[in-house]
């Protein structure tokens, strides 16, 4: 992650994103903690997979943690009053008409740590989300997607 480069966020997702992060501090990271000590009381650490598991659980919740705050210290909330209501952008809801067969698609374009496809809201960094930003109602946008490319109509935008 570039350290100058800022992640914007609304004010939900930064609130989620430092809820979670206390989470992970308060009561991930003491009950890692303890199955550690409960994996050492158990004798030789050389054969204990237990242990093994416990410390490698421990690894990967430190480098999440870090990551959060990092993300954290980059973020930048997103004030809707500074963005152009006719174009899609950060917090935008876009509804797109597939050209090929007719069905039309809502999301809301969001942060990648945002994102959330099964409750429509997609990354801008996406595919789709880099392909809609900055457009206008009635552009037309092509997207590759993995079963090819599709193209799309920009129907309405809303905020």
């Amino acid at each position: 992650m570039d350290a100058k480069k800022p992640i914007y966020l609304t004010e939900e997702g930064l609130k989620s994103l430092k809820e979670e992060l206390i989470y992970l501090r308060t009561k991930e990271r003491p009950r890692i903690s303890r199955a550690i000590a409960e994996a050492r009381e158990k004798g030789d650490l050389s054969e204990n997979a237990e242990y093994d598991a416990a410390k490698e659980a421990q690894a990967h919740l430190e480098a999440r943690i870090a990551k959060m705050e990092e993300t954290i210290k980059q973020a930048r909330i997103v004030d809707e009053k500074q963005i152009d209501p006719t174009k899609a952008y950060i917090l935008s809801t876009v509804t797109v008409k597939n050209l090929k067969n007719g069905m039309t698609q809502t999301y809301t374009l969001v942060s990648a740590q945002e994102a959330d496809f099964n409750q429509g809201k997609i990354s801008v960094t996406s595919p789709i989300g880099k392909s809609l930003l900055g457009r206008s109602v009635g552009d037309v946008v092509k997207v590759k997607v993995p079963a090819g490319t599709v193209e799309l109509e920009i129907v309405e935008i809303t905020r």
